[in-house]
């Protein structure tokens, strides 16, 4: 839980950098947040009995993603607010 509270502060910090727009922030901040665990599941999943444990903790960290996700929905919008299109400084 706490990689997504960091991710949620680094990600918008990296879009600041590059001065996105509030669409391209959001985007931004939800995929630093999402490390897709389920991609190394055939990894545990091909473990000796003895260390199954390590399935269990991929699907845990899969569902914790997931409940951020749902957080993330509906503070995402006061992390990042929409800002008019005029209002994004231009480039350097």
């Amino acid at each position: 839980m706490l990689f997504l509270i960091v991710m949620a502060f680094a990600s918008k910090a990296v879009a600041r950098q590059f001065r996105l727009d509030s669409g391209a922030d959001r985007a931004i901040v939800f995929t630093g947040a999402t490390r897709n665990s389920l991609v190394v599941l055939p990894l545990p999943l091909a473990l000796p009995d003895s260390l199954a444990v390590a399935s269990v903790v991929v699907v845990t960290q899969t569902l914790v993603e997931v409940l951020g996700m749902l957080v993330y929905v509906r503070l995402c919008p006061r992390l990042v607010p929409a800002h008019d299109p005029g209002s994004v400084p231009a480039p350097p």
